[in-house]
């Protein structure tokens, strides 16, 4: 009998470190910024990965150069599936709702980072620099030629 409680006891404790290695996570946070990539991928065990472009970092010599950040997000999550789908087809900014996972298993995704809410904004996050600007409804006027220097009549022609 005390065999069968030890062997109970390892199962139990071996069952807890799998269902905390599965489901715990280290840190839990919010990035926003737009979607370029929604993929489902896999050889044996289908996951949607995708990729969020943060913003950049102006390097001083004239480039801009992005900060992408891969996230996974579950085959169950399709309401946030659909919103990624929506902001990639509209161009519009997302902020995305994350868990860091400590171990990533195959069934789960490729990056340790699960998207756990997708909220679509509506403001662009620069707003003295849209991304997209207003159609006119009337055309803007030609510009106007520049004036002629006065000649100076007792300048030399050569």
């Amino acid at each position: 009998m005390r065999k069968w409680i030890i062997l109970f006891v390892f199962l139990a404790i071996v069952l807890g470190i799998l269902y905390y290695i599965s489901f715990g996570y280290y840190s839990e946070g919010k990035r926003g910024g737009f979607v370029v990539k929604l993929s489902k991928r896999g050889y044996v065990f289908k996951t949607y990965e995708g990729v969020l472009n943060v913003g950049g970092l102006y390097d001083g010599g004239g480039t801009m150069s992005a900060t992408q950040w891969d996230f996974s997000i579950g085959s169950s999550n399709q309401e946030g599936i659909q919103k990624i789908e929506e902001a990639i087809r509209t161009g519009r900014r997302v902020s995305l709702t994350y868990q860091e996972k400590f171990f990533v298993l195959p069934w789960n995704g490729d990056t340790e980072y699960f998207v756990t809410d997708v909220q679509l904004l509506d403001t662009p996050q620069y707003p003295q620099n849209p991304l997209y600007q207003e159609e006119q409804t009337t055309p803007p006027l030609p510009a106007r030629p520049a004036p002629l220097p006065e000649l100076d009549s007792s300048a030399e022609v050569l």
